[in-house]
Formats: structure tokens, sequence, C-alpha cells
């Protein structure tokens, strides 16, 4: 599948808010379903691509596949991130899109835009245990789990964290 990474235009924000909540739905992440708040928050791309950046895979016909929220150092978006490192977060692939690609595309390219940040000594995310598809893509890429810096945000959720840790340049 040929796919591109690019920045979200505004008339795609509600298909990926859509593709972002279903992906949570629709593999069981939510622990209220269809009534959890955070739904909110995943649907909200105007407010996210306004904070911090968005990016979505598209196909050749210019279909949104997926999406992720790129956080640079100090961005409000970032949970984990130390002053020197970026984050991502939202992940999303669609259902039908899934496997072709483009949740690694999206990886791919917040790991270019951290390491293109001067004084960025790596990257960070957090995930959720049932999330092993995008575990395998953390691990194909380099990424380490970090569990001295797990969390729960919110009662009874606990999220992995992974880290990427650039070289030094010299």
């Amino acid at each position: 599948m040929d796919i591109t990474i690019r920045p979200i235009e505004p008339a795609e924000y509600a298909a990926l808010g859509e593709i972002t909540a279903e992906a949570y739905l629709g593999d069981g992440l939510l622990d209220y379903g269809a009534d959890d708040p955070y739904l909110v928050q995943l649907r909200d791309v105007p407010r996210r691509a306004e904070e911090a950046e968005v990016l979505v895979a598209t196909d050749a016909r210019g279909r949104v596949l997926g999406g992720v929220t790129y956080a640079p150092p100090g961005n409000r978006w970032a949970d984990i991130a130390t002053p020197d490192e970026a984050e991502f977060r939202m992940l999303a692939v669609s259902r039908e899109a899934r496997g072709a690609g483009a949740g690694e595309a999206l990886v791919r390219a917040c790991i270019d835009r951290a390491r293109a940040t001067a004084g960025v000594t790596g990257i960070v995310l957090s995930t959720q245990p049932a999330m092993r598809g995008a575990h395998r893509i953390y691990g194909r890429l380099g990424f380490v789990r970090t569990p001295e810096r797990d969390w729960y945000p919110i009662e009874g959720l606990s999220l992995l964290t992974y880290r990427l840790e650039f070289p030094a340049v010299s």
C-alpha cells in the first residue's frame, strides 16, 4: 500500500477523530465503552492540532488511514516526557488499514521529527498492556520498556512506557 505521512488538514479532523475513537472502542481499551469520558479527547482533533502536531497516514487516493499526536519537548500534550524528550500519543489506524504499515510509518515520522530537534535525546510513549500490535512496532523500531516510568492516569488504568534513545552526536 502506498502510504503518505503528513500534517493533518482541517477537513480531515472529523475522520481522524472517528478512526481514533473507533480504534479504542473496537479494541476494548475504554473502561466505560461508548460512555467513556476519554472519547471526547480522542475525537477532539481540532484541539490537538492547535496545541500539538497531528500527523495522518493517507493512501494513494488521499483517504485517511490513521493518525498520531506528536508532542515536541515542553508541549502540553506530553504526559511523561522530560525536557529533553519528545512524546507521541493517540496512535490509531483504521481497522481496514491495519497491517499495511500505516502505524509504523506514523511512528517513524514522530521519530524523525524528534531526531531533527536540537537537544532531544529520545522519544517516549505510554501504551496500554492490551495494545500488543503497537508493542511489536515499538520493539521493531528499537524502543525499550521503561517500567520505572509506568503510571496510572486514573484508578485501574495501568500505562506501560517505552523510550527510544538517540545516540549522542559528537
